[in-house]
């Protein structure tokens, strides 16, 4: 079956899922912001987009305020919800233009209570689904078609007519036979509860980490490898690898928005502060070992790795930057070196290098001998890998950060 299909909002999220729906469906989409694509039809204005479409999906941005990115310390900031002016203002249009019974389906994150609070009474004229995709930044295509579930939200949590719409229409091209149907609120617990616990995991490894830095005689590789074997109480092994901390658009904004909603329902406790305040913690740990080496060995820092992970061009929420603002908060300088964003080093070497990107990602020492690091490192540098994974070069000193089996003493504080 072949479904007339409408997207409003065409960002980062939007126009990547439209192009996807478009290999399989007649697609029209609509931004505010002129867009272009070879696949997806533009519409001139909102009412054409909604015109004679079986499904219109809703992909705008419910952004954070720009203090609360995560690439600076947040825990010290009171609780913040996301702005959701976009949203609202977007269904109050779609419900004056589109006709009776329009079928909406919203795939924009948000906090649980918000669709029936906020969103769903301004659709009287329509019926909603929510319907929160579990993708990343550099691979959205491929996690449009390949979801580990697809969630689905309606009023009462029924598998009614609307869901099962939904889903023959993801049959046409999805991957997936997983579908989790809820309420609204299930459902949107079920996308940001998600996206926090990957952030419990890597904070959880982190602070392994930091535990072999601080203890000694430790490879936190060997601690978290064993942890991933423990598939019977511990949920897969997936980020569970010691590395640089949670980043980008979703993950630390989610947790900071989630402390608003410990305000708001006055649970009495904040586990998404604690997570927050640790991923802070870790990141000032290795500031202070990285400004630690650079004192003692009189050489400025630079930080391979700008944006929040390899192959991205989009620094929200960068773990590096959030790094690197402890760095100047001690009072010592740094710089970037990053193909994605243009950055090079302020100084020809020797350095204090942090990879901060996946070496097995971003540089030939595990993944290919024709994949060059994103600067030459100069003889006489210091190189600290939290990935473990630099094997090492004549001149260069490196610090397998997390594993202190071999080293006689960590220079964190």
């Amino acid at each position: 079956m072949r479904f007339r299909v409408g997207v409003i909002g065409l960002g980062k999220l939007g126009l990547p899922c439209a192009e996807v729906f478009a290999r399989h469906h007649d697609v029209i989409g609509y931004d505010l912001v002129p867009r272009t694509s070879n696949n997806v039809r533009m519409a001139p204005t909102l009412q054409v987009a909604l015109t004679g479409r079986d499904i219109v999906f809703v992909a705008v941005p419910t952004p954070h305020d720009p203090a609360y990115g995560g690439e600076s310390p947040t825990a010290h900031l009171p609780p913040h919800d996301f702005d959701y002016s976009a949203v609202t203002s977007v269904v109050a249009e779609i419900n004056r233009h589109a006709p009776a019974g329009q079928l909406v389906v919203l795939i924009s994150t948000v906090l649980p209570g918000t669709i029936r609070r906020q969103i769903a009474p301004l659709l009287a004229k329509a019926r909603l689904i929510y319907n929160p995709y579990l993708i990343a930044m550099g691979s959205i295509e491929w996690d449009v078609i390949n979801p580990e579930m697809v969630i689905v939200g309606t009023h009462d949590g029924a598998q009614n007519g609307d869901a099962e719409r939904l889903r023959s229409f993801y049959q046409t091209f999805v991957q997936c036979d997983r579908y989790a149907i809820g309420t609204f609120e299930e459902a949107e617990c079920i996308k940001i509860f998600y996206n926090t616990f990957i952030s419990m995991k890597i904070g959880f490894a982190n602070m392994v980490q930091d535990v072999a830095e601080r203890s000694g005689h430790i490879d936190a590789d060997i601690v978290c490898n064993a942890l991933k074997m423990a598939d019977q109480r511990i949920t897969g092994p997936r980020y569970l690898t010691p590395g640089m901390g949670d980043g980008g658009p979703c993950h630390p904004r989610d947790n900071i928005a989630l402390r608003s909603l410990a305000d708001r329902l006055q649970l009495g406790y904040d586990m998404f502060g604690t997570l927050i305040a640790s991923r802070e913690k870790q990141a000032q740990h290795l500031a202070r070992l990285l400004v630690d080496v650079s004192e003692a060995r009189k050489l400025p820092i630079v930080i391979f790795g700008k944006t929040y992970k390899p192959g991205v061009p989009y620094t929200d929420g960068s773990y590096s930057l959030l790094i690197a603002s402890y760095i100047s908060s001690a009072g010592a300088s740094v710089s970037f070196a990053d193909p994605g964003t243009g950055d090079e080093p302020d100084s020809a070497g020797p350095w204090v290098v942090l990879l901060a990107h996946d070496a097995t990602v971003s540089y030939g020492t595990s993944a290919s001998e024709n994949t060059p690091l994103y600067q030459p490192i100069p003889p006489g540098s210091v190189v600290v890998d939290p990935w473990r994974k630099h094997p090492g070069s004549p001149g260069i000193e490196v610090i397998h950060y997390g594993n202190t089996r071999d080293r006689p003493g960590a220079l964190s504080g």
